[in-house]
Order: structure tokens, then C-alpha cells, then sequence
């Protein structure tokens, strides 16, 4: 059994990540007895995302103990689950506001796997890795499309409340500046000849706090302020 020294921050944010995934999960499975019914779907998706993040932070923190390092496979197939969970829990989120399309759902789920598995197959050199960087940058831009100009941004502009529309901001927030830090880490091992000596590695654990735990957080505390105001209207 591997001991960590105290100094060792590649173990230490392993650790940190996986007991803070667990607890927003737990969190946000308690909250769905908080909430109205039509916001249930969105923030279990939210849970069941951190939940798969629990998953493969344990995985690559085994990783790390048996071997100093952590294979770029750890990292994805965490992301090519949780990624596609919480935009089909931003769809159903901006769906409270009123109807969209299942075109749009099934575009939004699809894009979000394969933004995941192109940008593996560039890492694990099954693809050249230029072009799946690319493609992947594509698939995330696309994403950011429909976030900011698509049928779910008008939908949750014609909100009646507040909390929706100021919950979907920092959603799309998070969408858009927490999530770029994958692609960064692409191109740093793709391009600039980057190995993973756990440096990126803590960024990564260091990012899951901002896109599945303060992103479940605030499904949560959106749908908590929704129903309250529903309730009181």
C-alpha cells in the first residue's frame, strides 16, 4: 500500500477532489427533496456527474500511487461521462422555462461525446493530433453556440424570474472558461511536448471543483431559488 508524503500535491489534490465529488454528489441528492419536481432531473444529472468524477479521480489517484504517473485514459473516461451529463442538465435546466427541441438534445448530447473521445483519439496518437484538436475545438465551440445564441438562451431570456436567467449565466460561465481548461492541457501535451509529471494532473483535480462540483452547486441553488420563488408567487 503506497504512503503519500505530505509534500506530495499531486496525491493531495487527487484526494481533495475525490472527497469533494462525493460530497457535492450527496449534497445534491439531498437537495432534490428541497426542490420542485420539473428541477429533480437537472440537479440528479448534476449528482450523477460527480459521482462518475468520483469514479476516475480514484482510478487515476490508484494510478498515481502504483506508478508516479497517470495515463491521459484516466482523465477521459471520466470526462466522456460527466461532460454529456451536464449539458443534458443545462437542456433540461432551460427546458423549466419553456420547451425546446429533442433535435437540439440529441445534437447537444452527441456533440458533447465526441468533443471527449476526438480529442483522446489525438492524445492517444489513434488520430493526428492537429485535426483532433480541432474538431474537438469545434464540437466545444459549438456547444458555446447554443449556450449563447441557440433556442436555449432565448427560452431562458423569456424567463418570468430572476434566478433562472442569473443561474444559466454563471452555468454558461463555467462552460466556457472552466472547460477550456481541457483543451489547454490538449495542446500542452499534443504540442508543446508536455508530460504529465501530476502538474497537470493537479490542474485538472484543480478544475473539477469549478466544472462538477461549484457547476452541480449551482444547478442546485438555482433550482432552491426557483421553487422558493414559485412557492411564494
Amino acid at each position: 500500500m503506497a504512503v503519500f508524503q505530505t509534500t506530495d500535491l499531486t496525491a493531495a489534490s487527487y484526494s481533495a477532489a475525490l472527497f469533494g465529488l462525493a460530497a457535492t454528489a450527496v449534497l445534491l441528492l439531498m437537495g432534490t427533496a428541497w426542490i420542485n419536481r420539473a428541477w429533480r432531473l437537472p440537479v440528479v444529472l448534476c449528482a450523477l456527474a460527480a459521482l462518475v468524477g468520483v469514479g476516475a479521480v480514484y482510478e487515476g489517484r490508484q494510478a498515481w500511487a502504483a506508478g508516479g504517473g497517470v495515463p491521459v485514459v484516466y482523465h477521459y473516461v471520466g470526462w466522456v461521462v460527466s461532460m454529456p451529463l451536464q449539458v443534458m442538465a443545462l437542456y433540461f435546466l432551460a427546458q423549466t422555462a419553456g420547451k425546446l427541441t429533442a433535435g437540439l438534445f440529441w445534437r447537444l448530447v452527441v456533440v458533447a461525446v465526441l468533443m471527449v473521445f476526438v480529442r483522446y483519439l489525438g492524445e492517444a496518437t489513434y488520430m493526428n493530433a492537429t485535426l483532433a484538436f480541432l474538431i474537438g475545438l469545434v464540437f466545444w465551440l459549438y456547444i458555446l453556440g447554443e449556450l449563447y445564441f441557440g433556442q436555449m438562451d432565448d427560452t431562458v431570456r423569456g424567463a418570468s424570474g430572476d434566478h433562472l436567467r442569473r443561474g444559466y449565466f454563471w452555468l454558461r460561465l463555467i462552460v466556457t472558461i472552466g472547460w477550456a481548461i481541457y483543451p489547454l492541457g490538449n495542446f500542452l501535451t499534443a504540442f508543446a511536448g508536455m508530460v504529465d509529471d501530476g502538474s497537470l494532473s493537479v490542474a485538472y483535480n484543480v478544475a473539477d471543483i469549478l466544472n462538477r462540483m461549484a457547476f452541480g452547486v449551482a444547478v442546485l441553488a438555482t433550482a432552491v431559488l426557483v421553487s422558493d420563488e414559485g412557492r411564494h408567487a
